[in-house]
């Protein structure tokens, strides 16, 4: 039956695709209800919304491509490296769906964004904003030779692949011994992981695979305070839609004599935590809207689902007097988001219909 003349028409529903890896085997058995987004898939259905799920492999790209095309929206949750493959492919292939504007699927989070805001690159980029740090790019093995013992004379210094995860590529490095000496404390930060002491030009082997290919690292001042705990604070888009505090993370010091501990879980909470309304106040304020300005992200192409990882600086008197905390960025992740608290859910949802919508 037609619709009377002069009658609103009703739009349809937007299509959504969940992108997430696997093989294809996952691929073809595909069930929301099974996924590890169950809870994000139902409240997307309960908001009227179709999601659906779009599981990626390089194997079979040019299919999920097809699907992509045929939704309004995506969602993505794919780590820089997957089963030692880049993003090279799937990039190329969001950023066809994307298309110039407008017209084009809707990404999120868009590649272009992405290498903006989603790699060790942020740190440089908020080095002289009120959370930045002592940091440095370094280029080449021989600018590596040249700089880095300077500072690791001044103290530790944690070198970070530009662009990874999991702990992936991240290297803590220390001078031990007398001044001027050629013995080193080195160890990844990825999980299980052990110290090694080792001289420079171990050091300098180690870490030569990450320049490869015009690679490159960051280069970031170790936070001393770092055995009190790491917090990550969960946004969409410009808002705080969560917490997550983990007490015991990948670099804590081992006691005296002793192995680090292994790493503890991350505990998460909603975005009214207590402990973290200073943080929460000073990012929704002023911090989030920095960033983007200084790594040329317009707030409006923000990622739906983003966190920033904050350790907690060293305090001047002035701090101190005031009972006013210091927090430093240690890492932005953009790629893929996961897991995230339940209080992420709501927030990232409504997020997702008013971008749709809106286009």
């Amino acid at each position: 039956m037609n619709a009377p003349a002069g009658a609103a028409v009703p739009r349809p529903a937007p299509r959504l695709a969940i992108l997430y890896p696997g093989d294809r085997a996952a691929h073809d058995r595909a069930d929301p209800a099974a996924s590890r987004f169950a809870a994000l898939f139902a409240a997307f259905a309960a908001a009227g919304m179709h999601a659906e799920p779009a599981i990626y492999h390089d194997d079979f790209a040019d299919e999920v491509g097809a699907q992509l095309h045929g939704v309004h929206g995506v969602l993505v949750w794919h780590n820089p490296i997957e089963g030692g493959r880049t993003r090279a492919r799937l990039d190329a292939l969001l950023r066809d769906v994307a298309g110039g504007g407008a017209s084009g699927v809707f990404v999120s989070t868009h590649p272009d964004v992405i290498l903006r805001l989603g790699t060790k690159d942020v740190l440089l980029a908020a080095r002289a904003l009120p959370f930045g740090s002592d940091v440095h790019r370094v280029d080449s093995i021989e600018q590596l030779r040249a700089e880095l013992p300077a500072r690791l004379a001044r103290g530790a210094r944690v070198l970070k692949q530009h662009r990874g995860h999991s702990g992936i590529g991240v290297w803590r490095v220390e001078a031990i011994g007398a001044p001027g000496g050629d013995r080193f404390s080195l160890r990844h930060a990825e999980r299980g992981s052990a110290p090694q002491v080792v001289d420079f030009e171990a050091v300098v082997q180690t870490l030569a695979p990450y320049f490869a290919g015009g690679g490159h690292m960051v280069d970031q001042a170790w936070q001393p305070r770092l055995p009190e705990g790491m917090v990550r604070a969960y946004l969409v888009g410009d808002r705080v839609a969560g917490f997550g505090h983990q007490a015991v993370n990948a670099l804590h010091p081992g006691t005296a004599g002793g192995e680090p501990p292994p790493p503890g879980p991350r505990l998460y909470s909603g975005a009214d935590d207590m402990r973290f309304q200073a943080l929460r106040e000073r990012l929704e304020s002023e911090w989030v809207a920095q960033l983007a300005q200084a790594t040329g992200v317009a707030t409006a192409d923000l990622p739906l689902l983003w966190d920033a990882d904050f350790l907690l600086g060293e305090r001047s008197p002035a701090d101190i007097a005031a009972g006013r905390e210091r927090y430093v960025l240690c890492e932005v992740n953009v790629s893929s988001v996961a897991p995230f608290p339940d209080a992420a859910i709501a927030p990232l949802v409504a997020a997702t219909l008013r971008r749709l919508q809106a286009r």
